[in-house]
Protein backbone atom coordinates (compact mmCIF):
# COMPACT_ATOMS: atom_id res chain seq x y z
CA UNK A 1 0.00 0.00 0.00
CA UNK A 2 1.32 3.39 -0.98
CA UNK A 3 1.86 5.77 1.87
CA UNK A 4 2.91 9.36 1.43
CA UNK A 5 3.51 11.44 4.53
CA UNK A 6 3.95 15.20 4.32
CA UNK A 7 5.45 17.54 6.87
CA UNK A 8 6.69 21.12 7.09
CA UNK A 9 3.52 23.11 6.71
CA UNK A 10 2.67 26.02 8.94
CA UNK A 11 1.84 29.70 9.10
CA UNK A 12 4.10 32.37 7.65
CA UNK A 13 3.94 36.03 6.71
CA UNK A 14 3.76 37.00 3.07
CA UNK A 15 7.24 37.05 1.62
CA UNK A 16 8.40 34.27 3.91
CA UNK A 17 9.55 30.74 3.16
CA UNK A 18 8.60 27.20 4.05
CA UNK A 19 10.01 23.85 3.05
CA UNK A 20 7.69 20.89 2.73
CA UNK A 21 8.89 17.32 2.96
CA UNK A 22 7.34 14.04 1.90
CA UNK A 23 8.51 10.57 2.73
CA UNK A 24 7.48 7.47 0.84
CA UNK A 25 8.66 3.94 0.23
CA UNK A 26 11.71 3.05 -1.82
CA UNK A 27 9.41 1.38 -4.34
CA UNK A 28 7.50 4.59 -4.87
CA UNK A 29 10.60 6.67 -5.46
CA UNK A 30 11.98 4.16 -7.93
CA UNK A 31 8.78 3.57 -9.92
CA UNK A 32 6.63 6.70 -9.73
CA UNK A 33 6.63 10.32 -10.72
CA UNK A 34 6.54 12.42 -7.59
CA UNK A 35 4.98 15.81 -7.17
CA UNK A 36 2.96 18.26 -5.15
CA UNK A 37 -0.50 19.59 -5.59
CA UNK A 38 -2.61 21.87 -3.42
CA UNK A 39 -6.19 22.65 -2.62
CA UNK A 40 -7.24 26.09 -1.50
CA UNK A 41 -10.55 26.55 0.36
CA UNK A 42 -13.47 26.16 -2.01
CA UNK A 43 -11.26 25.30 -4.96
CA UNK A 44 -10.23 22.20 -6.89
CA UNK A 45 -6.88 20.50 -6.53
CA UNK A 46 -4.19 22.29 -8.48
CA UNK A 47 -0.91 20.76 -9.66
CA UNK A 48 1.97 22.73 -8.17
CA UNK A 49 5.02 20.85 -9.34
CA UNK A 50 6.13 17.45 -10.61
CA UNK A 51 9.43 15.74 -11.24
CA UNK A 52 9.16 13.67 -14.40
CA UNK A 53 10.94 10.33 -14.77
CA UNK A 54 13.63 11.97 -16.90
CA UNK A 55 14.37 14.38 -14.06
CA UNK A 56 12.62 17.36 -15.59
CA UNK A 57 10.76 19.56 -13.13
CA UNK A 58 7.56 21.31 -14.10
CA UNK A 59 5.72 24.05 -12.24
CA UNK A 60 2.40 25.78 -12.45
CA UNK A 61 2.96 29.30 -13.76
CA UNK A 62 1.93 30.95 -10.50
CA UNK A 63 4.86 29.44 -8.56
CA UNK A 64 7.61 29.54 -11.18
CA UNK A 65 10.70 31.26 -9.84
CA UNK A 66 9.47 30.96 -6.25
CA UNK A 67 9.10 27.23 -5.60
CA UNK A 68 11.68 24.49 -6.13
CA UNK A 69 10.94 20.79 -6.14
CA UNK A 70 13.64 18.26 -5.37
CA UNK A 71 14.01 14.69 -4.29
CA UNK A 72 16.62 12.66 -2.45
CA UNK A 73 16.31 9.09 -3.66
CA UNK A 74 18.81 7.83 -1.10
CA UNK A 75 16.51 9.07 1.68
CA UNK A 76 13.22 8.46 -0.16
CA UNK A 77 12.33 12.10 0.40
CA UNK A 78 10.59 14.67 -1.77
CA UNK A 79 10.82 18.37 -0.99
CA UNK A 80 9.15 21.61 -1.99
CA UNK A 81 11.06 24.76 -1.13
CA UNK A 82 8.63 27.67 -1.19
CA UNK A 83 10.02 31.20 -1.19
CA UNK A 84 8.40 34.61 -1.53
CA UNK A 85 5.12 33.16 -0.36
CA UNK A 86 1.92 35.00 -1.20
CA UNK A 87 -1.46 34.93 0.47
CA UNK A 88 -2.83 33.11 -2.57
CA UNK A 89 -0.47 30.22 -1.81
CA UNK A 90 -2.59 29.39 1.23
CA UNK A 91 -3.82 25.83 0.77
CA UNK A 92 -3.45 22.27 1.89
CA UNK A 93 -0.43 20.85 0.10
CA UNK A 94 -0.34 17.21 -0.88
CA UNK A 95 2.48 14.94 -1.88
CA UNK A 96 1.52 12.91 -4.95
CA UNK A 97 2.77 9.78 -6.66
CA UNK A 98 1.80 8.74 -10.18
CA UNK A 99 2.62 5.10 -10.79
CA UNK A 100 1.35 4.36 -14.27
CA UNK A 101 -2.44 4.53 -14.05
CA UNK A 102 -2.36 4.66 -10.27
CA UNK A 103 -2.41 8.05 -8.53
CA UNK A 104 -1.99 8.59 -4.83
CA UNK A 105 -1.99 11.57 -2.47
CA UNK A 106 -0.85 11.92 1.09
CA UNK A 107 -2.94 13.34 3.90
CA UNK A 108 -1.76 16.87 3.22
CA UNK A 109 -0.15 19.64 5.22
CA UNK A 110 -1.65 23.08 5.75
CA UNK A 111 0.20 26.16 4.54
CA UNK A 112 -1.21 29.50 5.62
CA UNK A 113 0.28 32.75 4.37
CA UNK A 114 -0.82 35.88 6.20
CA UNK A 115 -0.71 39.36 4.73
Amino acid sequence: QVQLVESGGGSVQAGGSLKLSCTASEYIFSKCEMGWDRQAPGKEHELVSTILRDGTSIYVDSVKGRFTISQDNAKNMLYLQMNSLKTEDTAVYYCTATCGADFKRGQGTQVTVAS
